[in-house]
C-alpha cells in the first residue's frame, strides 16, 4: 500500500493531495483525469469497461469482445439496460484468446468468430471491442472488421478500447467514435416536427421509457436514444434530429460536439434526476422549439407531476431532516442533481466525489456545498472509509463497488449506479429515490452495527498508536 500521510482531517495516499479538497479550507485547483496513484485501489474502471457500458444497451447489435474470457465475464450484463424488443445485447460473446493467439495473433480467430455469429443472430451491426492483450500483441482489428463488413452487409465496427490506454473516460470517447460511424449512415428523410435525440441515457430499470413518455406528452418526437433501448437504424438517422439532449455528460458529450460540427445539431446538457432538474430540462426543450402549444403542455405536465410527487415526499422529509450523506458517483453532472435532491429532503451533504469529473465540475461542486464538505476525485476505499467516519455520514450514495464500504461501516446505502433495478429519473424517480434513502438511513439495525464499527475504529487507532 502507498505511504499514508495524515493531516488535520484525513489520511491520503501520498501523491493524491491535489485530488482532495475541503470547501472553505483548501484553495488549490483539483487535479483531474490523472492516472491512478500507485499503491491505491482506484474506484475507476478501465478504458474497455468505459466503452462497453456506453455501447452495451444497443439491443439489436452484436457485441463481441476480442480478448480473454475474463474481460467478457467482468462486463456481462453490466448495465440494467432493458429492451422493448430484441435482447441480443444481453448475450456476452468473446473470442476467448489463449496462449496460442497471444503468440501467433488472434486475427484469424476474430474473423472466424464474426463469420459464425453474424449469420446466426442477424444483428443490425457488430461492435468488436479491443482489450489490453489485443493492443499488446498488435492485432489489426480494423482490417478484420473492414474485411468482414464487405461480405456481410452490416456495419462491423472496431472499438479501440484497450484498457491500458487511459481511464474510463477514454473508453467513453472510444464508444463515441464507434457511434459516429453509424450516425448519418441512413438515407431516410428527416423526421418532421419537433425532434430530439436523447444521449447518455441507458434505460436502467426502464428509465428511458419514462423520459420518452414526458416528451410524447409535450408533443416532442424522439428520433433516437443513445443508447438505452437503442436501435442501430434509429442511431443511423440521429443526424436528422433538431436538438441533442445530453444526460450523462461524461459519456456522450464528445459525440454531441462532433454532431454539432458535422451536422450543425445543437446540444444541451440536461439532467432528469430530481424534481428541479427534470422540470428545468423539459422547460428548456419547450423553450428551444418556441412552440406555444408545446410550452402549454409542458407546464401542465410539470404542474401535475410535481404536485403528485411533493405529496408523497413530504413524509420522507420528516424522517430525513438533519441526516448526513456522502456522494461518490461516476459522473460529476449526476452529483449536481443529487445535491439538490438531498437538500430538498433536508439532508446535508458532507462528501461529494466522482470518477470522471473535470476542473469546472469540481469548481461548481465547491460552490454548491457548505464549508467543510470534502470534494474528491477518483477516490479509493481507504480514503472513502476515513471520510465517512470523520464526517459521521448516515448514508453513502454510490455504485456496486462502494456498497460493501457502507455496510461494513454500518451506514445506509443507495445504489445510484448502472446495476440498479429501480428507476430514479423523472418525477416518479425522485419519489423512488426519497423512499430508498429514507428506508436505508432509518433501518433499525444501524443502531447496533454503527456503534460496533465506531468501537472497531477506536481499537484500530489504538493499535496503530
Amino acid at each position: 500500500m502507498g505511504t499514508i500521510r495524515s493531516n488535520e482531517s484525513s489520511a491520503l495516499v501520498s501523491g493524491r493531495e491535489r485530488q482532495v479538497l475541503t470547501v472553505g479550507k483548501d484553495r488549490h485547483s483539483m487535479k483531474c483525469e490523472a492516472p491512478s496513484t500507485a499503491g491505491a485501489v482506484s474506484q475507476r474502471a478501465c478504458v474497455f469497461c468505459g466503452s462497453r457500458v456506453v455501447l452495451y444497451p444497443i439491443a439489436d447489435a452484436l457485441h463481441l469482445i476480442h480478448g480473454p474470457i475474463g474481460c467478457a465475464a467482468y462486463t456481462w450484463d453490466i448495465r440494467g439496460a432493458r429492451s422493448s424488443g430484441p435482447e441480443l445485447h444481453r448475450l456476452s460473446f468473446c473470442t476467448d484468446l489463449r496462449e496460442k493467439e497471444v503468440i501467433f495473433g488472434g486475427m484469424d480467430k476474430l474473423e472466424a468468430t464474426l463469420r459464425e455469429l453474424i449469420p446466426r443472430y442477424a444483428p443490425k451491426a457488430a461492435f468488436v471491442y479491443a482489450t489490453c492483450i489485443v493492443g499488446i500483441i498488435g492485432d489489426d482489428v480494423e482490417a478484420v472488421c473492414r474485411k468482414v463488413e464487405k461480405s456481410v452487409g452490416i456495419p462491423v465496427i472496431p472499438v479501440h478500447s484497450e484498457g491500458f490506454k487511459g481511464t474510463k473516460k477514454d473508453g467513453y470517447k472510444a464508444a463515441c467514435t464507434a457511434l459516429e460511424r453509424i450516425v448519418g449512415s441512413s438515407t431516410a428523410a428527416p423526421a418532421e416536427g419537433n425532434t430530439i435525440n436523447i444521449m447518455g441515457e441507458f434505460n436502467l430499470a426502464g428509465e428511458t421509457w419514462i423520459i420518452k413518455d414526458y416528451y410524447r406528452r409535450m408533443g416532442i418526437d424522439v428520433v433516437s436514444v443513445m443508447t438505452g433501448d437503442g436501435r442501430v437504424d434509429d442511431i443511423a438517422r440521429a443526424h436528422t434530429a433538431k436538438l441533442n439532449l445530453v444526460q450523462c455528460s461524461g459519456s456522450l458529450t464528445y459525440l454531441a460536439k462532433r454532431m454539432e460540427e458535422k451536422y450543425e445539431t445543437p446540444f444541451k446538457r440536461v439532467s432528469y434526476f430530481g424534481l428541479e432538474d427534470t422540470a428545468a430540462a423539459l422547460y428548456e426543450v419547450a423553450d428551444f422549439f418556441g412552440d406555444d402549444e408545446v410550452r402549454a403542455k409542458t407546464a401542465e405536465l410539470i404542474r401535475e407531476e410535481v404536485t403528485k410527487a411533493e405529496a408523497k415526499m413530504a413524509e420522507y422529509r420528516k424522517v430525513l431532516k438533519g441526516k448526513k450523506a456522502a456522494i461518490y458517483v461516476g459522473g460529476a453532472f449526476k452529483a449536481f442533481s443529487l445535491i439538490k435532491q438531498l437538500r430538498r429532503l433536508g439532508v446535508d451533504v458532507v462528501l461529494v466525489g466522482s470518477q470522471t469529473g473535470g476542473p469546472e465540475d469540481y469548481e461548481r461542486l465547491a460552490s454548491m456545498c457548505p464549508p467543510g464538505t470534502v470534494i474528491v476525485d477518483d477516490s479509493n476505499p481507504l480514503e472513502l472509509c476515513k471520510f465517512l467516519i470523520e464526517s459521521d455520514a448516515d448514508l453513502l450514495i454510490g455504485g456496486v463497488k462502494e456498497r460493501p464500504l457502507a455496510y461494513k461501516l454500518g451506514i445506509g446505502f443507495c445504489d445510484h449506479n448502472h446495476e440498479r433495478k429501480i428507476p430514479l429519473v423523472g418525477f416518479e424517480g425522485a419519489v423512488n429515490f426519497a423512499a430508498e434513502v429514507a428506508g436505508s438511513v432509518n433501518t433499525p439495525v444501524w443502531r447496533f452495527i454503527r456503534s460496533r464499527s465506531r468501537k472497531m475504529e477506536q481499537v484500530n487507532e489504538e493499535d496503530r498508536a
